[in-house]
């Protein structure tokens, strides 16, 4: 009766947006150059589906590389706003500046203080078509209990999406490499973010992620020494299986269908899969967060992960939601996961 109640709550909430579109699936071999895209276009062309995963063999043999971020001294800071430019070019110039905003504990000193000794600070990754407001209530909750918040913007996402998008969906899509890539910049944009705290005096940094930004941020954690905690909001192992089965991506499995299956996807997108990277964890704690009656990161997934971890010996608590993945987002369950976000970060950092 709980379970049908829960579903049925998602399934409402789910069906809001009315913007979700039905893009043509690609390979996307025109996203294979070193920097992520190459402008003479692709239109399937015969043997793109062997360059792509050619190209996916190489990215596995070095991760490191792939997910290495030149630093910059590039950051720009005003009234509260961070900007520096991403490490990946992509076609869109609005994207290729990264924003963020800055929620410092009230103790802290201001940004660019010379000699400032600074305690703990958390870059934030809200969730997939988060608009510029999406977690800054939780950042702002980080902040008063002594962790200063750096809330990013995701690629394609408010202030980086180009006006021909209504949705970010250039980030995950039925184009292969580009989401490849264009979560592959998400990872660079966290790793510079981390570099900037690090410049500020910060030495205890962690990393929090919402869906989408779970996985990005477990995949920046296992290529960025200086994280220490990660506190993950909606888990799953695998990137694919949750675009394949969740309720909020049918319309890019509609674009997958025929074209390429589950067993092909998952090993096309080990890149950006959190399981591929359990093993280079070890020097962060995580807090792993799932809903009970989750549609969009279906539960089994989560839980299969927790067991992963579990087996693998890696240091972690676990919490359990009495909701779905949508109504996460609704009273009286956003209090109690901000309450179990924020609670992990000031005792681990």
């Amino acid at each position: 009766m709980i379970q049908r109640f829960f579903h049925q709550w998602e399934h409402r909430l789910a069906s809001v947006g009315k913007d979700r579109i039905v893009r043509p699936f690609d390979w996307g071999a025109d996203w294979l150059s070193p920097n992520g895209h190459d402008a003479s276009g692709s239109s399937l062309k015969p043997l793109d589906d062997v360059r792509v995963e050619r190209w996916v063999e190489e990215v596995m043999r070095d991760t490191r590389a792939f997910f290495d971020a030149p630093p910059t001294r590039e950051y720009q800071f005003e009234a509260g706003a961070l900007r520096f430019p991403s490490a990946l070019a992509t076609p869109h110039s609005e994207n290729n500046t990264v924003v963020a905003r800055w929620f410092p504990a009230p103790e802290e000193a201001p940004v660019n203080t010379r000699g400032a000794r600074r305690g703990r600070a958390v870059v934030v990754l809200p969730q997939w078509n988060s608009d510029e407001r999406g977690h800054v209530g939780l950042s702002r909750l980080l902040s008063r209990f002594g962790v200063s918040a750096l809330r990013l913007s995701l690629p394609y996402h408010d202030a980086r999406m180009p006006p021909e998008l209504t949705r970010a969906d250039y980030i995950v899509s039925a184009n292969i490499t580009r989401t490849l890539q264009v979560c592959r910049q998400a990872v660079l944009d966290a790793r510079r973010a981390v570099g900037w705290l690090s410049s500020q005096g910060f030495e205890r940094i962690g990393i929090l992620g919402t869906s989408l930004g779970s996985c990005l941020s477990i995949l920046t954690t296992a290529h960025e020494p200086l994280i220490r905690a990660q506190a993950l909001n909606h888990v799953s192992p695998w990137f694919a299986d949750v675009v394949w089965r969740g309720l909020s991506t049918r319309h890019v499995r509609a674009g997958l269908d025929g074209h390429v299956d589950l067993e092909r996807l998952r090993h096309l997108w080990r890149p950006i899969s959190p399981f591929t990277y359990l093993d280079q964890i070890r020097q962060a704690r995580t807090l792993l967060v799932y809903a009970k009656y989750d549609l969009t990161f279906p539960v089994d997934l989560s839980r299969t992960l927790v067991d992963e971890f579990r087996r693998r010996e890696l240091p972690h608590e676990v919490a359990v939601l009495p909701c779905g993945h949508y109504s996460t987002g609704s009273a009286p369950f956003k209090f109690l996961d901000g309450y179990l976000l924020t609670r992990f970060l000031v005792k681990n950092l």
